[in-house]
């Protein structure tokens, strides 16, 4: 089970996520003002949807561990792994979000609302990856890491929201109605291997950010002189 989850879930993943994107390039019309252009869409969107889930998992998990009555490394383990993911999948998605606003704003980069909140949430999530670096104990580390990220959660609605709740640059969501039904279905398809190789990647920075958290707490016990008999009590051998 460990290797089809290891190795399996990924390869599928990338499949999926293959095939939603040939669908998006080969199969789905082109849009009728951006042209060709907007097939980066296939590409763009479901990173910037797995990231937002991938915050949002890391918000759940800060909650979690600081109701947790006893010390578990489990949930935090979980929160920095999705953090981290989160964090590289939403730059990923705003690279992809520049790349596409250069030939159809004609710049890369605009102080819009949905704009600028996002970069503002990359930016918290960075600081709450070097937070963790830079605090030693397991247990303030923990405890410092998740207030930091229920306080960055405030702004994942206002990232969803801003194209509505503000005059943007940048286009209100798409839905299955406002999209020609061809466009549907590769971004689904795409959307989905995305979320596959999220959840592969998730998978797999927690088993490590799990064997760093046992690795720590085990570290005084192994240090020189710990639990070392005392010598004094110690029956001479003849």
């Amino acid at each position: 089970m460990n290797k089809l989850i290891k190795w399996g879930l990924p390869v599928v993943g990338l499949g999926v996520l293959a095939a939603g994107w040939w669908l998006g390039l080969a199969w789905a019309p082109p849009d009728r003002e951006m042209g060709d252009v907007q097939r980066i869409m296939y590409v763009h969107v479901p990173l910037q949807w797995v990231a937002m889930l991938a915050m949002f998992l890391n918000f759940v998990m800060a909650v979690a561990h600081l109701l947790k009555s006893k010390p578990g490394w489990k949930l935090d383990s979980l929160a920095e792994s999705s953090a981290e993911v989160g964090l590289v999948l939403g730059a990923l998605g705003m690279v992809t979000g520049a790349i596409w606003g250069r030939p159809t704003w004609g710049v890369y980069w605009s102080w819009d609302p949905r704009l600028t909140s996002e970069a503002i949430m990359l930016v918290t999530y960075t600081g709450y990856l070097v937070l963790r670096r830079f605090v030693e104990d397991p247990d303030k580390r923990a405890t410092w890491s998740a207030v930091v990220a229920i306080l960055g959660a405030i702004n994942l609605p206002i990232v969803w929201f801003s194209v509505r709740w503000w005059r943007s640059l940048h286009q209100v969501q798409s839905s299955p109605k406002t999209v020609d039904p061809q466009m549907v279905l590769p971004l689904r398809v795409a959307a989905i291997g995305m979320l596959m190789v999220t959840i592969a990647l998730l998978i797999q920075r927690y088993r490590i950010a799990l064997a760093e958290r046992r690795a720590e707490v085990a570290l005084p016990d192994a240090l020189p002189g710990a639990g070392a008999p005392d010598v004094h009590n110690t029956p001479k051998v003849a």
